[in-house]
């Protein structure tokens, strides 16, 4: 018998968000890491907040939330805060029942830079790592340190002399400025919008930006931990336990220090990811990643890849 197409607002709902989310969907592995950690941050979330007033945003809805945004690639807090508001999965992720109300995005992004002045999210991933399940899928063999730049929102504009010299822009909205024969350095320029910001490049014949460092520790092949710098010198200069404000990165754990013998002596291990995890998996598992290619199927990066690593 054929069923009628009729639209049926109900009252009431007897299913709840837990039941209507698989139950080996990805996200319950890691929403049972993560609220683990998240118990472990309760006394830093108490010195983050006053003792009286309105209740805030909860810190743990708000940084489950944020992982959301990462993981689903979700551009804006205005798109994240939609999300949340008709998607079950997100809302049983967060914490949050069918009849809760979503916060403003306005309000959810002043809740998200109090998190960020008190340091949670290094912590947050401390926590992570500290735990038992976490433990056993970082490898104490290999690791890779990689540095990259992230561009600062400061216009090059904005780059002056410290001393308060040096010509002006020119008059407008966005007048314009000649550096024409005038020589600019971290010793003796500062941005006025973005102070933190240095003036890095790339490598030789690149443009020069004002970018912060980023350096990525990462236990092959999963990713450990993370920062940006701003410190002069090499682009892993905080990577290799330099001076300034970066300093080393993080470990996972202190059991994992045999892996790390590389960054003594304030050198970086530079080995190749790819030559890591063949020499690790072998020719076996070289063909059953192949094995499975149709003749006419388009070649695969991954074959020239496997060939240098194997040659080097």
């Amino acid at each position: 018998m054929r069923g009628w197409d009729m639209r049926s607002d109900v009252l009431f709902s007897y299913v709840n968000c837990e039941a209507r989310v698989p139950k080996d969907h990805p996200l319950r592995a890691i929403l049972r890491i993560v609220d683990e950690a998240l118990a472990a941050l309760s006394a830093e979330f108490e010195g983050l907040y006053a003792k009286f007033g309105r209740p805030s945003i909860p810190p743990e809805r708000l940084l489950r939330a944020l992982l959301l945004q990462a993981f689903y690639s979700v551009r804006s807090e205005k798109q994240l805060m939609e999300q949340l508001q008709y998607n079950l999965l997100f809302r049983w992720f967060v914490g949050l029942s069918l009849d809760d109300e979503i916060w403003d995005e306005t309000v959810f992004t002043k809740n998200r830079e109090r998190l960020i002045e008190g340091d949670i999210a290094k912590k947050f991933m401390a926590a992570v790592l500290n735990q038992e399940a976490v433990k056993v899928l970082l490898s104490d063999d290999h690791f890779s340190v990689d540095g990259t730049l992230i561009e600062a929102w400061a216009s090059m504009k904005s780059f002056r002399p410290k001393d308060g010299s040096g010509e002006p822009p020119a008059p407008g909205r966005n007048g314009g400025r000649n550096f024409h024969g005038e020589k600019r350095s971290n010793e003796t320029h500062a941005s006025t919008t973005d102070p933190d910001a240095r003036l890095y490049r790339k490598g030789p014949g690149q443009p020069a930006r004002l970018a912060y460092l980023g350096h990525v520790l990462m236990e092959n092949p999963a990713c450990s931990s993370g920062r940006h710098t701003s410190e002069l010198g090499h682009r892993d200069g905080g990577a290799r336990g330099g001076t300034g404000d970066g300093g080393e990165l993080p470990g996972p754990s202190p059991d994992h220090a045999r892996g790390r013998q590389g960054l003594r002596c304030g050198r970086v291990c530079r080995r190749s990811a790819g030559a890591q995890g063949d020499a690790a998996c072998g020719s076996e598992h070289h063909q059953s990643a192949l094995g499975d290619r149709r003749s006419d199927d388009p070649p695969s990066r991954l074959c020239g890849q496997w060939a240098a690593a194997q040659a080097h």
